[in-house]
């Protein structure tokens, strides 16, 4: 949670430390360079710097495991979840006005203002960005895109404007977005990349008139059977069917109604049966993961193939075909260059024609045991059949050539996450030019001869690279991590984690092979994917600093809200927690991932030299990708920060190493803190270890009366993941706190322990506690914060607030889109911030 920092220093130092006790011995700490979390294949996880490029890309299989962890831990999700939490949310009142939307400016990757080569990639050639883009449809003179978690937008004037189209849906989330030939436009909820951030979606949805209208629920297509579920594709057959291939197996279903339910016609792994009753309660969560459906357009609709893979292998990993129209399956072995044991998640494409098929599949082997990349290859049948013989036309090795950014890095190579980006599609006018995305985006115009990396993962690694502008001859490019694509109307869209990027289909390269003509369309598509929020005043107003997803830290200046402004980018990489000095917004504490902390006094304002920002990191040793680290609400210049060890300072932002931080506990060997909390120096953690929901386990420690300790937690606490903390500001005691539980109740998912309420407290530090969840909606709590004597909780539908202390609730405020937040911060200003996951920050008057 975060409260405003109080400028007047209330408890001496001297008393501070002995309230904290004895200090515990410092963990090992290792060189710079293999220091702090380690990666998946034990490489240094920690801000790319400039020149390295890949970096970024290794921590993104941590944070999948991890964000998941917290909605899912002991369990998985049910359908009916997702509607249920809906309905509950939508039949409480209202309290408070309007919110409003803080982060409606563009937001510059590449802002000159920013240039620090140790902290930012301004000049990489990104430019604009927006947040993660899953799903683009074009066609009748319209675009429409759907951000990760952020929903659908539709623009007419080629991409200038956007309008959002979703807002009164229960999820934000995309899956996929498909235009029929009728003209509905068909909406997939769930994004199915298995990404840090990827939420279940409450089905799909068809609007039959998507140019003038917008979605509502009555538009959801077969009832709940898909809610709760991650939707990879929709495909049309062309005669009267659309099929969608989900985390539950694939689906068919009539392509011109809403009516009638979905009918499963491949479920490759049946569910336990327990007493002669199947339980899909029981089931693993990472069984029947369909990817991909394609059907071949010359087999009127009878011939679909399917991809069903989990991404680290599984006995159902394979191609599956249907010669029935979809009534039957059958299990296919490829001949030919593509290994039948070794598909992972794949993507098809079949030519316009059918004459060839194609697919990019990722490697199992590679992905448990490369450090490189997880990518098998892009491959064509020749005859399109599934069968093959296929061949290789593509390998990591080829695709990074000397068009490729990466083609210089030692660790890092194309499709190093096959696992997370991937899309492929043929141009419907040319067999043999075929775009396929991962980290880059490449294409081919003579059926895989040779490959060009149009869109390089950036331009660090040029030649014509400068970070002076006036030196800097490189064409602008692709943000990395490719996800969607679409063709029309002469040109190509591509969306990857920052944004949507357009280009003419047979466009022109230079003579390395990039695109030289890719157009930037995020300057207004709201889609940003926020971690964390902090504010500080600052001349003419109040400066606005977050993380994000892929997206590093941004900054908005009172400078930047008026005529052509722009948000900034001091901070690149992955954007985590934040924290603020709120009486001066140029002091920013910001957090690459995994704890890797750094420290600005001047808003990180950079000439290209090193000289704005310091690295701080403590350098502990098992950190969640999203660290947690807090200033004390009552003395500011103390911070508290939690991996395996909470970590304790007194210079607040005078800071100057990570050798400032002290390790004043240690929560255990294979636990990682999952919030902190400090007031009066008094101290609370939560942390969970294992996380996995497999043998998931949590518990929270505290100083609390003057001795450092785990606490006894009753059995009735839920046996969920603790993600919100706060301290009552009425108790200097320190002795009553707040535990806010992620992910939804047992009746929703298997485990035992799950109980009931998501917010609990304790006013004798943690001796008992009492259920204070009243009628809040069975969803996952995200934060806590107690402001003004009330309780307001981020969830994953939003922002609900309480002046019960819990026994009754309301939705703070009228017009927050439904999706996730994931901080709320009480600003300097006297307003409340929200840090969403899809729908940027957004501010209401403080409850």
């Amino acid at each position: 949670m975060r409260l405003v920092l109080r400028p007047s220093v209330l408890i001496a130092a001297a008393a501070a430390l002995s309230t904290i006790a004895t200090f515990v011995a410092r963990p090992p700490r290792a060189d710079d360079e293999s220091r702090g979390r380690q990666g998946r294949h034990g490489r240094r996880e920690r801000r790319p710097q400039m020149g390295e490029a890949g970096d970024e890309s290794t921590e993104a299989l941590a944070a999948a495991e991890q964000f998941a962890q917290a909605r899912n831990a002991p369990g998985v999700v049910l359908p009916g979840a997702y509607g249920a939490a809906f309905a509950s949310l939508s039949r409480l009142p209202v309290y408070g006005r309007d919110w409003t939307e803080v982060t409606n400016r563009p937001y510059d990757l590449d802002d000159p203002r920013y240039r620090d080569p140790l902290a930012s990639n301004s000049s990489g050639g990104w430019g604009l960005a927006s947040g993660r883009i899953t799903g683009i449809a074009v066609g009748a003179g319209a675009l429409y895109v759907g951000g990760a978690a952020g929903g659908v937008f539709r623009s007419l004037d080629s991409g200038a404007t956007w309008v959002p189209l979703t807002d009164g849906l229960p999820t934000l989330s995309t899956g996929d977005l498909r235009l029929a030939a009728d003209g509905a436009l068909w909406l997939a909820t769930g994004e199915a990349n298995t990404g840090s951030n990827a939420f279940v979606g409450s089905g799909v949805y068809r609007l039959a008139r998507p140019r003038t209208g917008a979605f509502a629920p009555a538009d959801r297509v077969g009832g709940q059977a898909l809610e709760s579920t991650f939707i990879g594709k929709l495909r049309f057959d062309g005669i009267a069917t659309v099929y969608a291939a989900t985390s539950r197996g694939v689906w068919k279903h009539s392509a011109s109604t809403t009516a009638g339910p979905w009918r499963r016609v491949l479920y490759p792994v049946a569910d336990p049966v327990v007493d002669g009753v199947p339980r899909p309660d029981l089931q693993s969560a990472y069984n029947d993961v369909c990817n991909d459906v394609a059907i071949d357009p010359g087999s009127g609709g009878q011939r679909i193939l399917a991809n069903c893979a989990w991404r680290d292998g599984a006995a159902y990993n394979g191609f599956y075909l249907s010669t029935d129209g979809g009534e039957s399956f059958r299990y296919v072995n490829p001949t030919g260059g593509l290994n039948p044991k070794d598909v992972g998640r794949s993507t098809l494409a079949y030519a316009h024609d059918g004459s060839r098929l194609y697919a990019l599949v990722e490697s199992m082997t590679h992905y448990t045991n490369s450090n490189q990349t997880a990518l098998s290859g892009v491959y064509v049948s020749p005859s399109g059949d599934v069968a093959g013989p296929w061949n290789k036309i593509a390998t990591s090795g080829s695709l990074g050539d000397s068009s490729s950014a990466l083609r210089s890095a030692t660790d890092y190579h194309p499709g190093i996450q096959a696992w997370y980006n991937q899309f492929l599609e043929v141009d419907p006018d040319d067999p043999e030019h075929l775009f396929v995305g991962l980290e880059e985006v490449y294409e081919t115009t003579d059926g895989g001869t040779h490959f060009d990396a149009i869109g390089a993962y950036w331009n660090f690694d040029f030649g014509c690279w400068s970070i002076f502008d006036a030196q800097n001859s490189c064409p602008s490019t692709t943000h990395p991590d490719q996800h969607s694509i679409a063709i029309g109307g002469g040109r190509v869209y591509v969306g990857n984690d920052g944004g949507l990027f357009s280009r003419p289909l047979r466009g022109s390269v230079n003579g390395n092979g990039n695109a030289t003509d890719w157009s930037n369309l995020n300057a207004n598509i709201r889609t940003l994917q926020y971690y964390s929020v902090a504010v500080g005043k600052v001349p003419g107003g109040v400066a606005v600093s977050g993380g994000l997803q892929d997206n590093g830290g941004s900054l908005l200046l009172p400078e930047d809200t008026t005529g052509s402004g722009r948000m900034g980018s001091p901070f690149g990489g992955d954007g985590g927690d934040t924290l603020v000095d709120p009486a001066d917004g140029c002091r920013i504490l910001q957090e690459y991932v995994f704890m890797a902390m750094e420290v600005t006094e001047t808003c990180a304002r950079s000439d290209g030299t090193f000289n704005s920002v310091r690295d701080v990191d403590p350098h502990d040793p098992n950190p969640r990708f999203i660290a947690p680290f807090e200033a004390d609400t009552n003395v500011p210049s103390h911070w508290v920060a939690g991996g395996q060890y909470v970590w304790f300072n007194t210079h607040g932002f005078a800071v100057q190493t990570g050798a400032d931080w002290v390790p004043v506990f240690n929560n255990g060997a294979g636990r990682s803190t999952t919030v902190v909390a400090s007031q009066n120096d008094v101290i609370w953690t939560a942390w969970c270890g294992p996380c996995n929901p497999a043998g998931f386990a949590r518990g929270v420690s505290t100083n609390a009366g003057g001795t450092w300790r785990q606490l006894a937690l009753p059995a009735g606490l839920p046996n969920r993941y603790i993600s919100g903390l706060a301290l009552d500001p009425a108790d200097p005691s320190g002795r009553t706190a707040y535990l806010g539980f992620n992910g939804f109740s047992r009746r929703w998912i298997e485990g035992p322990g799950a109980g009931l309420g998501h917010l609990w407290k304790t006013t004798d530090a943690g001796a008992t506690w009492t259920n204070v969840s009243g009628n809040m909606p069975d969803l996952p709590v995200n934060d806590v914060l107690l402001a003004r004597g009330k309780v307001v909780a981020a969830t994953d539908l939003g922002v609900i607030v309480s002046a019960t202390d819990g026994a009754s609730w309301s939705r703070l405020g009228t017009n927050l889109p439904y999706t996730t937040a994931f901080d709320v911060h009480a600003g300097p200003d006297g307003r409340l911030y929200a840090a969403t996951h899809g729908r940027g920050i957004w501010s209401i008057a403080q409850p």
